[in-house]
Parts: C-alpha cells; structure tokens; sequence
C-alpha cells in the first residue's frame, strides 16, 4: 500500500493555484481569459497542464478577441433552428469553440472573427461576429 507524506502533499499544493485565478467580473465579461504555461510560452484554454511541457505553472491572461475560423460546421441538433459550432484560432495561439454570427453557410475556414461576447447566455460559449464580407457565399 502506497502512503503520501504530508511533507510531499503540501508541496505539489500551490503549483497549479495560477491556473483558474478568478478575474474581475467586468474583465470577464467582455474578454476570453486563458493561460500561458510559464515554462515555454504554450497558449492554452481551460487547462490544469500544459499540453507540450505537462508544466503545471500557468499564468492566466486577457485575449485581445480577434481570430481565425480554423473549422465551422452546422449544428441542427437540439436547437429548434440550424446553428454553427466553430474552432477558433485566437491571434494569442490558443483554440477556442465558439459561435459566429451570421449565416451558418456563410461562415467559411480562414474568416477573421472578433469577440462579440465572451460568454452566450444560453450555451456558456464565446460568441464571435465576422470582420469579413458575411455574405460571399451568397454571391
């Protein structure tokens, strides 16, 4: 039977507490926070470790807002019309699933997004706004 020492649970306390640090509501409000291992620099969201160095010291950060649509598609599944879920490259290098606005056949990989909310009532995801022609499928 293995046994922890308290010497050595005491001290893997405290490394991962940067991680979730609680921001300011109104910070949050209008901004996606992620975290930024300390060790090589890796961009994350929502992580306890980082996915390259398995670092445990993240710092949380504030996200400009702006991205890439790296993948969009249309979801009709429990919602009463259609709607699309996308991956989203942040400028900070970080991936994100959110929601863009606009038509879902509109939305195309390599559409530059802006936060629009960070945060959709409804769903609890981050929703963008096209800062390209929304509707060059159209034509």
């Amino acid at each position: 039977m293995y046994h922890h020492s308290t010497s050595a649970a005491q001290s893997a306390v405290g490394f991962a507490t940067g991680v979730l640090d609680p921001a300011p509501a109104e910070r949050v409000r209008d901004a996606i926070v992620y975290q930024r291992c300390t060790w090589c620099g890796t961009a994350m969201y929502h992580r306890l470790l980082c996915p390259v160095c398995q670092g445990s010291e993240l710092r949380t950060e504030r996200s400009e807002g702006t991205g890439t649509v790296r993948h969009s598609t249309v979801v009709h599944r429990n919602t009463p019309a259609a709607r699309n879920v996308s991956l989203i490259e942040m400028a900070e290098g970080f991936v994100v699933r959110g929601r863009v606005m606009g038509p879902p056949i509109g939305i195309h990989s390599g559409d530059r997004v802006k936060l629009s909310t960070a945060k959709d009532p409804v769903r609890g995801e981050p929703v963008f706004q096209l800062l390209d022609e929304p509707y060059r499928a159209w034509s």
